[in-house]
């Protein structure tokens, strides 16, 4: 799946010399968390979120730094603190160095971009001009269509049994055929035995996301290292 199946549009933008005020009245009533800063080109030239608010004069929550550390800084870093702490316009505060994606981007990639910068919010670009963005509210969703709901799968209690081995015995955590599985009308109990309790979850798991599965049962039993000496 890529960007564009899941991107919003139309983004909700705001204008580089729009002051801060009117940004944040509009992501509070649009609910959203950021907005791109576009140019009257169509070309971005910016983002601002939640976080640029964070640190500001009004709220008393503007950096402060020891005497020592500014000398260290230099006048220019202790500038940039000051705009954006007081600054009144979008352009003066918002974050220039913006995370974007083309449409073609795949989801695996965009969540990489997320997690490696720590942002919520990848712009979407194609040609140089915004046509979309892609935010954590986005991915839920498609996630919510994907998922199989409660019920709407049905299957003999035989293909519920194969089917939960074969992912069982999929994954080298599983411990190959130390995990039993019998199924009953659906309701799947799980027998054998276990090595790390980790190894309990995932198999819970893996027999939840097994087609016409409705309940799963533990009946594993962990072998602690202590058993394994003894057993030798």
């Amino acid at each position: 799946m890529q960007a564009e199946a899941i991107m919003t549009t139309p983004v909700v933008t705001i204008g580089p010399s729009a002051s801060i005020a009117d940004a944040a009245e509009l992501m509070l009533a649009r609910k959203i968390g950021c907005l791109p800063v576009v140019r009257d080109d169509g070309t971005m030239a910016g983002i601002i979120s939640e976080g640029d608010f964070l640190r500001r004069q009004e709220l008393g929550t503007q950096r402060v730094r020891p005497r020592w550390l500014e000398f260290v800084l230099g006048p220019g870093k202790i500038a940039n603190d000051y705009v954006l702490a007081n600054g009144r316009r979008v352009h003066e505060v918002m974050t220039k160095q913006v995370v974007s994606a083309p449409t073609d981007t795949s989801l695996v990639e965009i969540v990489g971009l997320m997690t490696e910068n720590n942002i919520k919010n990848v712009p979407i670009v194609q040609a140089g001009r915004l046509v979309g963005i892609v935010t954590r509210t986005d991915l839920l969703r498609a996630l919510s269509r994907i998922l199989p709901k409660s019920g709407a799968t049905t299957a003999d209690d035989e293909s519920i049994r194969k089917n939960v081995l074969a992912e069982l015995q999929g994954h080298s955590w599983s411990g190959g055929d130390l995990i039993g599985v019998s199924v009953d009308r659906g309701a799947v109990e799980l027998s054998g035995a276990i090595f790390d309790e980790r190894q309990r979850q995932a198999a819970m798991v893996a027999a939840e996301n097994v087609a016409g599965v409705k309940a799963v049962k533990d009946s594993l039993f962990c072998v602690g290292p202590l058993s394994v000496l003894l057993v030798e």
